[in-house]
């Protein structure tokens, strides 16, 4: 049976599973209009680079999962590296700045088990 199974497992092929996402993502003072890579904080637009939007959008898809910091490198930047963790780091650092002004009390990407996740309703950290 194990021989079986295991001939079955080389055989299946896995897929990315892609949310439906729809065109406008909005939580409370944040809104991401993704057919205009667009980010709105409170109204205003907030600039960020083509891999900081894309970590927000990423984590965004999927409020409250915890993604480890080698899956949003390898779904961002398409690559495997030894230095993810510095690179994901630093984003999520720059990103925090831009769209978190208040983030010494309240935060929508927080850091769990060496990962993050986004709160869309951005309570206390």
């Amino acid at each position: 049976m194990g021989n079986v199974i295991a001939a079955l497992c080389d055989k299946i092929t896995f897929q990315k599973v892609q949310p439906d996402i729809s065109p406008v993502l909005s939580f409370p003072g944040l809104e991401i209009k993704h057919h205009q890579r667009r980010v709105l904080r409170d109204g205003n637009e907030v600039p960020l680079t083509r891999n900081e939007y894309s970590v927000l959008a990423y984590l965004a898809a999927y409020p409250g999962h915890v993604f480890s910091k080698e899956q949003i490198f390898e779904e961002v930047w398409s690559m495997e590296s030894e230095s993810c963790f510095y690179v994901v780091a630093n984003t999520i650092c720059r990103l925090r700045a831009k769209i978190e002004p208040d983030r010494e009390h309240l935060t929508y990407i927080k850091t769990v088990y060496n990962g993050y996740t986004f709160d869309p309703e951005r309570t206390e950290k």
